[in-house]
């Protein structure tokens, strides 16, 4: 086996560090390059006059969506606002064991859903037909 060069020994243990000069400044060289791309690519993407999209100042986006508690699958009634997992599956066996709703307000029988849960989620809720309404107007 070759004996290593003594000058690169020699480097390497009076310095104390495990790279080379040259590597060191190999590395130095890496550094300053990516750190110019970046700031770069800031400055074209416009940060330097606020250009750049700020998420959490964007304006929401809200979703519309309407769902019939009488055909609805639980996941469906779990996206309602302040209905869980658990409270759809209440409200599908609900309507299993008792038969359709034929008024909104007959969520208020399934326990967990009161008065101030039924006002948030009735929004979301379509509109129940009348079947046995048979009165003209």
């Amino acid at each position: 086996m070759a004996d290593p060069d003594p000058k690169q020994t020699e480097t390497r243990t009076q310095s104390g560090s495990l790279l080379s000069r040259m590597d060191q400044a190999a590395i130095a060289v890496i550094l300053a390059v990516s750190l110019v791309v970046i700031v770069s690519s800031a400055w074209t993407r416009g940060f330097h006059r606020g250009g750049v999209i700020d998420i959490d100042q964007s304006e929401p986006w809200e979703i519309k969506f309407q769902v019939d508690i009488n055909t609805a699958d639980w996941p469906e009634l779990s996206l309602l606002p302040n209905v869980g997992e658990v409270l759809a599956r209440r409200i599908v066996e609900s309507r299993q064991q008792h038969g359709p709703f034929a008024h909104h307000d007959d969520l208020l029988r399934v326990s967990g859903i009161g008065p101030k849960t039924l006002a948030g989620i009735r929004p979301y809720l379509l509109p129940m037909t009348d079947a046995g309404d048979t009165t003209e107007k």
